[in-house]
């Protein structure tokens, strides 16, 4: 039920903000589009913890900066490899397992490593991914496991127990 009531907030505020009209009209258009949502979300059934998020706002604004700051460490590595006369680069293809139970978790781990300049996510197979990395150093499994238990606790709201 608390998918559903987040939903609910979720599309009070999107018609608000957009439609910005205050008219009995446009209230009433509103509720009628919230409740033709909210009837195909429960026919398709996809109200659940994946396709509503918002209990885990809070977890992802933890998240965030740790992968914003992992993103600006590994640019300037990538950079000085570029950069080097040498082209200091030994491309690498790593198999990951992830911790991820959950759809979203495995995306949000897939992506967060594939934001990370130097590594791409090329196959997403159940909780294996197949990562390409520019340095072999770098493409160890043990490399991505803070990665994992973080968007592990952002996705899921779970932390690993190692």
């Amino acid at each position: 039920m608390g998918y559903v009531a987040g939903l609910i907030v979720s599309l009070i505020a999107f018609w608000l903000t957009m439609s910005g009209q205050m008219t009995v009209l446009h209230l009433s258009l509103g509720v009628v589009s919230i409740v033709l949502t909210l009837i195909v979300a429960y026919r398709l059934d996809i109200l659940d913890a994946d396709a509503s998020p918002y209990g885990r706002v809070f977890a992802f604004l933890r998240y965030w900066p740790w992968l914003l700051w992992e993103i600006a460490k590994t640019n300037v590595q990538v950079v000085r490899s570029c950069l080097s006369a040498e082209l200091d680069i030994s491309p690498a293809l790593v198999k990951v397992r992830s911790t991820a139970k959950t759809d979203l978790g495995r995306v949000t781990f897939a992506n967060s490593i594939t934001l990370t300049p130097g590594t791409v996510t090329i196959e997403v197979d159940g909780d294996r991914m197949l990562i390409h990395a520019l340095h072999e150093e770098s493409a160890l499994p043990e490399s991505f496991s803070e990665m994992d238990r973080r968007s592990v606790a952002a996705a899921e709201g779970r932390s690993r127990r190692t």
